[in-house]
């Protein structure tokens, strides 16, 4: 199975409907931590993330959605790549 990856302008939706399409991946300065840096776009006032620059950790970025906490999500991953 392909890993997936994040790279610059690159699309992806969040598991809440709205769109973030990533800057950059950026490096923490203290702990190196790998950093998403994204634009929200699209939201329409649908979830509590607004439209804006966000910067969120690789690792939380590409993870799985808690289904035990969202069990009517049917996306796997909170964030997932559009391709089209």
């Amino acid at each position: 199975m392909k890993e997936r990856e994040v790279k610059p302008y690159s699309i992806w939706r969040h598991f809440k409907g709205n769109t973030a399409v990533v800057i950059t991946i950026a490096t923490h300065s203290e702990t190196g931590e790998k950093m998403v840096i994204y634009s929200c776009v699209g939201n329409k006032g649908n979830t509590n993330h607004k439209d804006g620059i966000y910067a969120r950790p690789l690792d939380m970025f590409l993870s799985e959605v808690d289904h035990e906490k969202y069990p009517n999500v049917k996306q796997k991953y909170r964030f997932e790549e559009i391709k089209d």
